[in-house]
């Protein structure tokens, strides 16, 4: 659908709800909140929306009341923004499609689920930059970044090509990527 097109659609109050996923690094946030921007309507990021209704941070959550606690959490918030919101443009974890039935749950309310792909050695470049602010890479030598990158693409690549779409992002500028998300969503 085209920009006037999604812009009608958000008039009339019939719902666009797009997702963006993909590994940790892929530009989920970045592009998420630059679309929504472009549509005016809200963004929302899992993580933060988690944290919020937790009033306590990701990390915090997995020390004080472990994975399996989190992973419950990370569905049920996940099927209430899915259900109860409308026009939003929704970055997920780079984790979340790939427990409970999320990535169903997702494809069942939008054909709007996007996957933002980047290579590993694209991933290695942006993450090793931001490993501080990274807690499950935080710890891993930039040696064996690559490696650990690798193992999870492999191990999440069954549910990340779940989705609706994907966009290959490596060297790619955000304004490109957001014109070739803008096309898929014209194509509706």
């Amino acid at each position: 659908m085209k920009s006037t097109e999604i812009s009608s659609l958000l008039q009339k109050k019939i719902g666009v709800k797009i997702v963006l996923l993909g590994y940790m690094g892929s530009g989920k946030t970045t592009i998420g909140r630059e679309l929504a921007k472009q549509f005016d309507i809200q963004f929302l990021d899992l993580d933060e929306y988690i944290e919020v209704s937790e009033d306590m941070g990701i990390p915090e959550i997995f020390d004080v009341k472990g994975e399996i606690y989190f992973r419950k959490k990370e569905h049920e918030y996940l099927q209430e923004i899915l259900k109860e919101k409308e026009d939003f443009v929704l970055s997920i974890g780079g984790g979340t499609p790939c427990y409970g039935e999320n990535m169903d749950a997702i494809l069942k309310e939008t054909k709007n689920a996007i996957y933002l792909k980047v290579a590993i050695k694209g991933l290695v470049e942006r993450l090793s930059k931001e490993k501080e602010d990274r807690p499950l890479i935080k710890s891993i030598p930039d040696i064996d970044l690559a490696e650990f990158i690798g193992k999870h693409l492999f191990e999440r690549s069954f549910f990340y090509t779940k989705a609706n779409h994907t966009v290959v992002c490596d060297g790619k500028e955000p304004h490109t990527i957001l014109k070739e998300i803008k096309s898929i969503l014209n194509s509706f």
